[in-house]
């Protein structure tokens, strides 16, 4: 039976494998994509009188619209050609048309996994705006870097907006420029010196000297100005709504630097928090720090429901940042002593393969709003630039090249190598985490191989255990934010049956770590490996109620019957999303919230106050009933035990007393994973090894303590106790 087990969960464990790899391979050719949507959207959405699309050229993703021999224009998938993600962290994709004038043509969205009709926003009038952007003129979206046109936002939907707007506007500037469309040319590499920042420059200076050279830049809006805006922009329910209060008072009052750069983060941040950014910052990536007063908020609240800040984003050229939470981090004070008092302070990470370079000028954009009726808003944009002074920068010296057809295809190729790459990189940026991370499994490991040795003394196995735990909450969980989720088993199961990316799998070394460590348990113990030891919430569910015990606090043991009945709601719940997200990912994701996960343990409770609270209330039931979530709730529990199943082993030790007479280990378990007739559920065992303590207990296990009784009897009748054995052996000396 046991070799049955082990060749069914091999061979599911290599189609897996192998399955990933072939669709990350299928996925990696990224023109495929634009032939596979093009199919679906007839070339007369685009240029009525086509007839067909014409051969995909080699050097960039673009099909020719086909009138006989003539190309009437092109048309490309945005997402083959700039990488921007929305509000479920996937991309959208949209297929643009563009005539040799430089026009757009049509714009379709095709594809895109975001929740925004769980918030009463048709599909229809997101597509509406996208084809909204039809007769859009690139040329003078070059001129203007990409600001010559207005937003057409949609309340409720501003992310998604955005980053629409952002891929459609970048992915036609690169295909006209590489077409030479509209007149616009193939961008010049940089020639003659090229400029890097200079790591020794690292004096402290002073506020007013930042401000003064430009190290720090401004943006400033008072009352006036923001209403003089609003006019100009000509919306009737905008300047019917003006902003209160005398036209003198800060609208909004916001600094913008490079924090990574030595002078100015020492300065602004002190050294103890420019050490820790620059230990943060992983090859390649930068920071900006944006400080801000007066009415209106760059960072508003958005993010707190969605992960994303909405209201600001970085330009470069063709490239643009918009941050989510994980790439924030507030500072709590301004170390330089002149400098004024600000309600916001906060450092922005930007991402290694954004193509961001710290010498070239920059923008960052505000996104500022005002509502006009009861969901709806209108909205406005403002330019902070910023350019990096240049004495925080050294020259190096480069040979003069004018980058060709050829020569752009070589670079786009360079740089689609360097995404690639890219988690290498960012496992060698973090060899040490992954190295405390592997120290931790192997102890794990063996504690496990060896769990008879380790359980044989209680306290020894309680207090391992508790700062085995500590240590999964507050480093893995709260520092390294690596808590698996409900939604990575749904992803990959759609990526099984649809795309694969498989560097995008590997860019968290320490979530894959725990991946590949979690299906190897699966095989030797089940669930519990990960569920009872390395579950930053379940880490910290456990200690709650170990205060909570130590306080005092009733414990409530529910009559068995129920206990056994609401184990199947955590199934329920994860058929439920897997259900889901069969129809729609994106609406998998969105309802499995029901994880507190990120509230508790990726955002630290930072969040809007109904996940708050949702997290506090099964935190609080948890001091009651201990680990309620893992018991009743928990939907990755759930997942994980199903091919648990497949598990080669029974570890757990057991008396045939167990359950008849004794309940003792049925009593004590922590989770009441022990049927009263003393059998273990592997579904349900977290593998705390407590009933392991009590198995070789000589003072609560009563076949232990039979046995003690036993061999003390019969060395009492033999004369053989220890004492008398020792005694004996001296007697002939």
């Amino acid at each position: 039976m046991h070799a049955l087990r082990l060749r069914t969960a091999i061979i599911l464990i290599f189609a897996l494998f192998f399955s990933a790899i072939n669709y990350a391979v299928a996925a990696s050719n990224s023109q495929d994509r634009v032939l596979n949507f093009a199919r679906k959207v007839e070339v007369t959405k685009f240029f009525p009188t086509a007839d067909r699309y014409g051969e995909l050229r080699e050097d960039i993703a673009v099909l020719p619209a086909m009138a006989g021999d003539e190309v009437l224009g092109w048309v490309f998938l945005t997402t083959d050609l700039v990488s921007t993600t929305g509000y479920s962290g996937k991309p959208i994709d949209t297929l643009v048309g563009i005539n040799p004038d430089g026009i757009l043509t049509s714009v379709q969205l095709v594809k895109h996994a975001e929740p925004i009709v769980l918030i009463g926003i048709p599909d229809s009038a997101i597509k509406q705006v996208t084809e909204n952007y039809a007769g859009l003129d690139i040329r003078k979206e070059a001129e203007q870097g990409g600001s010559a046109h207005e937003l057409d936002i949609i309340s409720g939907a501003t992310v998604t907006i955005m980053v629409i707007d952002d891929s459609v506007v970048r992915a036609s500037l690169k295909v006209a420029r590489t077409l030479g469309i509209g007149g616009l040319k193939t961008k010049i590499a940089d020639s003659g010196p090229k400029f890097l920042v200079d790591p020794e420059k690292t004096e402290i200076s002073d506020w007013m000297t930042l401000t003064g050279d430009g190290s720090l830049r401004r943006l400033t809006l008072d009352v006036g100005q923001i209403n003089a805006a609003f006019v100009e922009q000509g919306n009737p329910k905008a300047i019917k709504r003006p902003e209160k209060g005398p036209d003198t008072d800060a609208y909004i009052d916001m600094y913008m630097g490079l924090a990574d750069v030595p002078t100015i983060g020492r300065t602004i941040m002190g050294d103890a928090e420019y050490g820790n950014l620059k230990d943060r910052l992983k090859e390649g990536e930068h920071a900006i720090v944006v400080l801000g007063r007066g009415r209106y908020s760059f960072k508003g609240t958005g993010y707190v429901r969605g992960g994303i800040f909405d209201r600001i984003q970085l330009i470069q050229d063709d490239i643009s940042v918009r941050f989510k939470d994980r790439q924030h981090k507030r500072l709590g004070e301004i170390a330089a002593g002149d400098a004024p008092t600000f309600k916001e302070l906060d450092i922005f990470t930007i991402p290694a393969d954004s193509g961001f370079e710290p010498s070239k000028p920059f923008r960052l954009q505000l996104l500022a709003h005002r509502t006009i009726g009861a969901i709806e808003k209108t909205f406005l944009t403002f330019d902070l630039g910023y350019q990096l002074p240049a004495q925080y920068l050294k020259k190096i010296e480069v040979a003069a090249t004018a980058i060709d057809e050829a020569g752009e295809s070589a670079i786009a190729a360079s740089e689609e190598d360097a995404r690639v790459e890219l988690w290498q990189r960012i496992w060698n940026d973090r060899q040490i985490d992954i190295a405390i991370l592997g120290i931790a499994l192997a102890i794990l490991t063996g504690v496990f191989f060896f769990q008879m040795q380790v359980s044989k003394s209680e306290k020894f196995t309680f207090w391992f255990r508790i700062g085995f735990l500590t240590f999964v909450l507050v480093w893995l969980g709260w520092m390294e934010n690596a808590q698996l989720s409900v939604v990575n088993v749904l992803a990959l199961f759609s990526a099984l049956t649809s795309e694969f990316s498989w560097s995008a799998f590997l860019m968290d070394p320490l979530v894959f770590l725990l991946w590949f460590s979690v299906a190897a348990a699966l095989l030797f113990w089940g669930r519990g490996a990960y569920c009872g030891w390395l579950c930053p919430f379940g880490a910290l569910q456990e200690l709650t109620n170990r205060i909570a015990k130590f306080f005092k606090v009733p414990q409530v043991t529910l009559p068995w019957g129920l206990h056994e009945r609401l184990w199947a709601v955590k199934y329920m719940i994860f058929l439920g999303l897997f259900g889901l997200s069969l129809y729609s990912l994106a609406v998998a994701e969105h309802y499995a919230e029901v994880e507190p996960f990120k509230t508790a343990i990726i955002l630290k409770f930072q969040r809007g106050w109904p996940y708050v609270l949702f997290a506090v209330l099964l935190l609080g039931a948890g001091l009651f009933i201990e680990r309620f979530y893992c018991r009743y709730l928990c939907p990755l529990g759930a997942a994980l035990a199903i091919p648990a199943r497949l598990r080669m082993f029974d570890w757990l030790k057991r008396y045939k007393e167990c359950g008849s007479p004794c309940a003792r280990c049925e009593k004590e378990c922590m989770v009441g994973a022990i049927h009263p007739e003393g059998h273990i559920n592997p579904n349900e065992c977290l593998n705390c090894l407590h009933c392991q303590v009590l198995y070789q207990s000589d003072d609560k296990c009563p076949v232990c303590i039979k046995k003690l009784a036993r061999r003390k009897k019969f060395e009492a009748q033999t004369g053989l106790s220890k004492t008398e054995k020792g005694t004996s052996v001296k007697q002939p000396a």
